[in-house]
């Protein structure tokens, strides 16, 4: 079974990681798996919207700064393009404080907003949330 196939469980735990930091990448992958989710991960706004492209369904976490295409400007696509019935969006980031008109814009889009460096415990807690709520909007 594919990470873009349904599969035969009821809860959906398909997690992208979209982040240009190797080791955040790497880290959260590790956490993740361990808390038996099927992760993949995308290097910037780009290769998420590819995954989308083939069919990935799930949770999405996005760091918003990253070169070529951000997080915010990722969203926008994700919405432009039909896919937020496919998925659910926690933002992840640096940054610490929100940045206020971007997230008024796209706020409804946004599940959680989650500032590294990442508690474990928080971030495993948020995803569970963010999962039950995708699977109650997909169901």
């Amino acid at each position: 079974m594919s990470i873009y196939d349904g599969g035969e469980r009821k809860m959906n735990n398909k997690v992208m990681i979209v982040d240009d930091e190797p080791d955040v990448l790497c880290s959260l992958k590790l956490v993740l798996e361990k808390n038996n989710y099927d992760v993949i991960t995308a290097t910037d706004g780009g290769e998420c919207l590819k995954h989308l492209e083939k069919g990935f369904k799930g949770i999405i976490l996005m760091d918003l700064m990253m070169p070529n295409m951000d997080g915010w400007e990722t969203i926008v696509e994700i919405v432009k393009r039909g896919y937020m019935k496919n998925v659910a969006i926690s933002i992840i980031t640096g940054k610490g404080t929100k940045d206020f008109q971007k997230m008024s814009n796209l706020a409804s889009y946004i599940f959680d907003y989650l500032a590294k460096p990442l508690n474990v415990e928080q971030l495993i807690t948020s995803v569970e949330r963010c999962n039950r709520y995708y699977y109650k909007k997909s169901a």
